[in-house]
């Protein structure tokens, strides 16, 4: 996706208001395709927050899922995401390079957990993009196990599980409040 004369706009406008000290993803990195994920990503949080408590319990759009594993699938992949690209800034610490996320583990977590645990990875993964170097960009990731993958498709994989997503909590977004490119 290219960013509109809109958002280019914005983007400028919010680079002057912020300044040099501020950190900006690589001039070469998909703007267009992290705004996608970006926005995604805050169309799954205030489908999150419209959730009481109780309603985590309850089934998602996805067969056999909870909204507690829907919540815990979508955050594991963000840090998945993380610590893939982290890996091309620095080395991993042990941590990091021994972990396999546990979804079902992570469904039985208090609500409150399932929430921060969403916002954090989405906030380290947005970090992650944004300390990306052009030749990070340029360069690719294995994910957990899987096979390689090129970086800079990477915000637009996140795109669509993030959008789609925010449906399958099963709280009212539907399909067409996707972006069409999406959709």
């Amino acid at each position: 996706m290219s960013l509109t004369e809109t958002d280019r706009s914005a983007r400028e406008a919010l680079r002057a208001r912020q300044g040099a000290g501020a950190r900006y993803d690589a001039p070469n990195a998909p703007a267009g395709d992290l705004l996608l994920a970006r926005r995604g990503a805050a169309f799954f949080a205030r489908k999150l927050n419209e959730l009481s408590d109780a309603d985590f319990d309850g089934p998602s759009l996805r067969g056999g899922w909870s909204r507690r594993h829907l919540i815990a699938d979508v955050s594991y992949r963000a840090r998945a995401m993380a610590i893939a690209l982290k890996s091309l800034r620095e080395d991993l610490t042990d941590e990091e390079a021994e972990w396999r996320p546990d979804v079902a583990l992570a469904a039985t977590l208090p609500v409150r957990a399932l929430r921060y645990l969403y916002e954090h990875s989405d906030v380290h993964l947005n970090v992650e993009f944004r300390d990306l170097s052009d030749e990070g960009w340029d360069g690719e990731v294995r994910i957990g196990e899987g096979a390689p993958v090129a970086v800079n498709t990477l915000p637009l994989l996140r795109a669509r599980e993030i959008w789609r997503a925010a449906v399958d909590l099963g709280n009212g977004a539907r399909m067409a409040d996707l972006p069409t490119s999406l959709a």
